[in-house]
């Protein structure tokens, strides 16, 4: 962090290290605007759903979403996202 502050001169205080251990997850690269997200997640949920997988969202458990691109720098239709969801099995009782 603190070659963070010195290097681009941004406040770096209130950053933290964060060890988040995740389960089974399905995620994608999107490489579009953000407001182009939700064509992404449907394909994402067509897969689940192809797989035998749901969601896995709770208020502890959400979605995550890693910016790869500085949007002050990269053109938008450039721009790269992972986005990360949690998933279960889909339980199925006939």
């Amino acid at each position: 962090m603190e070659s963070g502050t010195k290097k681009k001169k941004l406040d770096c205080s209130m950053a933290e290290y964060l060890t988040i251990y995740e389960e089974t997850c399905v995620q994608i690269m999107h490489i579009v605007p953000f407001d182009d997200e939700p064509k992404t997640v449907s394909i994402m949920d067509a897969y689940l759903k192809d797989n035998g997988y749901e969601n896995d969202f709770s208020d502890g458990r959400l979605h995550h979403e890693f910016y790869l691109s500085d949007a002050r720098k990269v053109a938008t239709e450039k721009w790269k996202t992972v986005i990360r969801h949690l998933i279960k099995k889909l339980l199925l009782f006939y």
